[in-house]
């Protein structure tokens, strides 16, 4: 099975640790143990940057500081004033700082190369320097051989004509003038300070005194163009505004013209011809009034039955009253002959048909004469009409006049405006003309630039006092974070402030080897050998921890497992079950690793029948459990035959047997696997009584452990704690850990005991070649290695 492992961040602890996790140490005992602990990452920093700097400084071209001061005259008077055209300059900090940039602007320093001829200078023009062999030069040769790439010195001009060259050569070396030119503001004055860096205290002299020097000349270059580019456009403007103001005035009276708005007596001639109309039409309108009222009483009454001699207007015409004297007349004549004629006489019947024949024409007469007055009404009427139509073709004539006027003022406002601008022209042209022969720059040199005496780099004693600053911060910086990504576990207070369980104890390294030179000894053995070192007391307290785990009930059964492998959890689980044995308590060892079988081989068993065969019915329990060779400890062991892929802990034949080993013994220790690699070992901890999670010192990551722990809970595991194994008590004290380190272990533990079967004895303190002080331990004979911390496989069985 592979082996994963997670990185954890510092963002990543919980935020209950996070106020004591793994903050940056802020008491001294702290910082000096976080100096020795990296101290050769701080030194390595220190020295590299301290050399580097020193390095540079010592082999840096000495260079010459000179400074010009220049002074911006912002009280220049012109004898005419010209506005903004030719306006001094205004006292701001924007424009102060706008001259700043313009005194080391690219065009000014190109200006100043040419004259003073600095692509002839080998300081400024690298194509005339005397190629130096470099440090890494023959290096690269040999690498550009070794990969087949050629060494042969490559021309930067290549496919270039001469003018390309010539323009590469002179932006090379106006860029080196730029980076060698520093203009500034001094303090909050009209001040300009121009600084010019060389190898050469001359040269740097000469180029501040011509940077100050072009920027007047500059300035007065400028004035002067703009003054010639003024007068020219002026002159122009003012012949354009000349005709634009005849083709304006020409406008304006084409527009009368075309919109007849021509003016009499102080009106137009529309406005006069609509009144003239509406006076027509008045007239004309009291005419048909007249004679609609004249036809309009001939028709009532007519219509009421009157006679004609009831109609005024009959009365009036002479036909009519000729017509009634012979009606008259006639109707006498009929009367009489009615009275002496019959009805059917000749003469009667003549009589009355001329009756009714003059009637007939005084009815005509009297149409005629509504047809007249008919005619008239209608006549005065479209004489109204014609009036009308006259008036309002005219007022659409006044309305269009009026939109016209709108439009004509607008020409008119126009040409009057271009007229004024164009005498306002006249008089600027006449007064630029006048103002060239009075421009001065804006600016002064209040100092020339000197000939230093003296380089002002590289500073030597501030520049190795910058480094080994750097250095010291550098190496302080790494170190810190360093610490702030340890993610290592290094003390008990790590344990319980930053994983939030309890600590039960630390187990500190062995360092010693088996006196017969067979291998490496086992902490177990290490145990029987040494009762009374630290490592037993140790293992003391932890079977101290678990018989007072709990005062309302008995602990039994306990399971002791790892988050990964090689954390020292076999080692501790046989030691543990020996010291336990060896204080009389009737103690079994179960090897629950199926993969690894480690603790049947740390304790030198090679079982037929093991734990395996025992739950499938293959063996008794007293054929399974073994008796330890050095303790009066029982180990349940794993046979060689005894890997299955079967669910071992979640079996009832599991359940029963931790029943039945309960009233058989006092204290059950199970060996498991690890946590994050084995299902098994999360099963059989939810089954126990208590469980121990033992963690390897600045080993065991605490994102592992915290996986770990979180699967205990998942599983309902009751757990007793964690437990810092082999711990190395000369390096603990570096760290932030309450607990015992070394020297109060070696006073504590320091006894004469007798040689032992392999020759061992303990020495007091010496000192080493390097005049450190040694710990103190066991003396092993001459040709045996002391057995160190890592690799970890070295120092534990697991």
């Amino acid at each position: 099975m592979s082996k994963t492992f997670s990185f954890e961040l510092p963002s990543q602890v919980p935020a209950e640790a996070e106020t004591t996790g793994n903050a940056m140490p802020t008491d001294l005992k702290s910082l000096l143990g976080t100096v020795y602990r990296r101290f050769w990452l701080i030194a390595i920093s220190f020295l590299t940057v301290f050399m580097l700097v020193a390095y540079v400084t010592f082999t840096a071209t000495p260079t010459y500081r000179s400074t010009a001061v220049v002074q911006l005259d912002t009280e220049q008077q012109n004898v005419i004033d010209l506005g903004s055209v030719l306006s001094g300059l205004v006292a701001s900090t924007a424009v102060i700082d706008t001259e700043v940039m313009v005194m080391q602007s690219k065009s000014l320093l190109t200006k100043v190369a040419e004259k003073q001829k600095l692509d002839e200078d080998a300081e400024f023009n690298w194509t005339l320097r005397e190629e130096k062999p470099g440090m890494f030069d023959g290096l690269k040769r040999q690498i550009k051989s070794l990969f087949g790439m050629s060494t042969a010195k490559k021309d930067p001009f290549a496919g270039m004509s001469v003018d390309e060259r010539n323009a590469a050569i002179e932006d090379a070396v106006v860029g080196t003038l730029m980076s060698k030119v520093s203009v500034g503001r001094v303090g909050t004055t009209y001040l300009i300070s121009v600084t010019v860096t060389s190898e050469s205290p001359e040269t740097a002299a000469r180029l501040a005194n011509a940077v100050a020097d072009q920027y007047r000349v500059q300035q007065m270059e400028t004035k002067l163009d703009a003054t010639r580019r003024a007068t020219e456009w002026l002159t122009d403007r003012t012949s354009a505004l000349k005709s634009e103001v005849e083709d304006k005035e020409n406008r304006v009276a084409k527009f009368i013209a075309d919109n007849d708005m021509e003016t009499a007596m102080g009106g137009t001639i529309t406005e006069q011809n609509i009144s003239y109309l509406t006076t027509q039409k008045t007239q004309a309108e009291v005419e048909l009034n007249r004679a609609r009222s004249r036809y309009d009483s001939l028709q009532r009454q007519i219509a009421s039955g009157a006679g004609v001699d009831g109609i005024s207007e009959v009365l009036e015409s002479q036909l009519i009253t000729n017509l009634k004297q012979q009606l008259s007349s006639v109707r006498s004549r009929v009367e009489d002959l009615k009275t002496r004629l019959g009805p059917q006489h000749p003469e009667l019947i003549g009589a009355m048909a001329e009756q009714d024949d003059i009637e007939r024409q005084i009815q005509a007469e009297m149409q005629r004469i509504a047809n007249n007055l008919e005619n008239e009404v209608k006549v005065k009427r479209d004489q109204v009409n014609r009036l009308q139509g006259q008036i309002n073709q005219a007022g659409s004539k006044l309305r269009g006049n009026n939109l016209a006027n709108v439009r004509l003022r607008e020409l008119q406002r126009d040409a009057e405006t271009s007229r004024i601008l164009y005498e306002e022209f006249i008089s600027r042209s006449k007064e630029t003309r006048e103002q060239s022969d009075l421009i001065e720059p804006d600016a002064i040199i209040l100092s020339n630039a000197s000939v230093p005496h003296s380089p002002s780099a590289p500073r030597t004693k501030l520049n190795l006092l910058i480094g080994a600053v750097l250095g010291g911060i550098l190496g302080a910086g790494l170190a810190l974070l360093a610490e702030m990504f340890d993610m290592k576990i290094s003390s008990s207070e790590d344990i319980e402030k930053k994983l939030g369980v309890n600590a039960i104890g630390t187990v500190p390294l062995i360092k010693t080897s088996n006196a017969l030179g067979f291998g490496q000894m086992n902490p177990a053995d290490y145990l029987i050998e040494n009762p009374l070192s630290a490592f037993a007391e140790s293992v003391r307290y932890l079977r101290a921890a678990i018989a007072f785990s709990d005062l309302d009930s008995e602990t039994k059964t306990v399971a002791i497992t790892s988050s990964l492998p090689d954390e020292g959890k076999t080692s501790l689980t046989l030691a543990l079950g020996r010291m336990s044995a060896m204080s009389g308590a009737r103690t079994l060892v179960i090897d629950g690793d199926f993969r690894r079988r480690q603790l049947t081989d740390a304790a030198g068993l090679k079982p037929e029948i093991g734990f395996i065969e025992y739950l499938f019915g293959a063996g008794q329990l007293s054929d399974a459990i073994t008796k330890d060779p050095k303790s009066m400890l029982d180990i349940l062991p794993l046979s060689l035959t005894g890997h299955t892929p079967h669910d071992v802990f979640g079996t009832r034949a599991f359940d029963d047997l931790l029943v039945r080993l309960r009233s058989m013994y006092d204290l059950i220790l199970i060996d498991t696997g690890p946590l994050l690699l084995m299902a098994e070992a999360r099963v059989v901890s939810g089954k126990t009584d208590k469980a121990i999670l033992v963690v390897r010192w600045r080993h065991t990551n605490r994102s592992a452990a915290r996986q770990s722990l979180g699967l205990l809970k998942s599983f309902k595991a009751d757990l007793l704690g964690v437990t810092l194994n082999m711990v190395n008590l000369n390096r603990r004290r570096h760290y932030r850990d309450p607990g015992a380190g070394y020297d109060a272990y070696r006073k504590y533990y320091q006894i004469e005991t007798k040689p032992s079967l392999f020759g061992f004895k303990w020495k007091s303190a010496g000192k080493k070649d390097d005049g450190s002080v040694r710990p103190k331990a066991i003396q092993t004979p001459p040709s045996l290695a002391e057995h160190s911390s890592e690799p970890p496989e070295k120092v534990d069985a697991e």
